[in-house]
């Protein structure tokens, strides 16, 4: 049987405090998921994934704090740092109107207003200027486009296409 795609939804930083609490990146838009109870699947590198239940979640400036049932002290909390949490895709909350989760998108054929082909979505890249749109060129490179309704005029779902309006050169810069 395959293994469910996992998708990120939090990073373990550290511990926080003596009790077994968690310092944590949320890396999610839906940050309403963290609620008790939740099951959430930690891994890193070399490490075997274990799967965590949620007993509680609550915001602390950036981050948020969180807690798991078994971790009760510093060093089981220790034990995580640097762990991702995930989420089975099944389990992604739906995309709201105009949003598109990069595991989504990925594979979508891209193409001009003309319908020729330009590529092959690679994923969504997340910048602090905003999401870039990643695409496998025919030539082998890959081009970042701006994810922006200026240059993805058109994104279908069902086809599993998108359609672009790029400026002359974007895609040899």
């Amino acid at each position: 049987m395959a293994t469910p795609e996992l998708l990120l939804v939090a990073r373990v930083q550290r511990p926080h405090g003596l009790s077994g609490e968690v310092s944590v990146e949320v890396r999610t838009d839906f940050p309403e998921r963290f609620t008790p109870g939740e099951n959430l699947v930690w891994r890193r590198d070399q490490a075997p994934e274990r799967s965590l239940r949620l007993m509680a979640a609550r915001p602390h400036g950036a981050r948020m704090l969180m807690s798991f049932e078994g971790v009760g002290d510093v060093d089981a909390a220790r034990a995580l740092a640097g762990g991702d949490l995930c989420v089975p895709a099944a389990r992604a909350h739906p995309a709201p109107e105009g949003f598109y989760y990069s595991h989504e998108i990925e594979g979508f054929a891209c193409e001009d207003a003309a319908g020729h082909p330009v590529g092959s979505a690679v994923g969504l890249e997340q910048t602090p200027a905003g999401p870039l749109l990643s695409i496998a060129l025919s030539n082998g490179r890959e081009a970042l486009v701006p994810f922006v309704d200026e240059f993805v005029v058109r994104i279908d779902r069902e086809s599993r296409r998108i359609v672009l309006a790029l400026p002359e050169g974007l895609l040899e810069l």
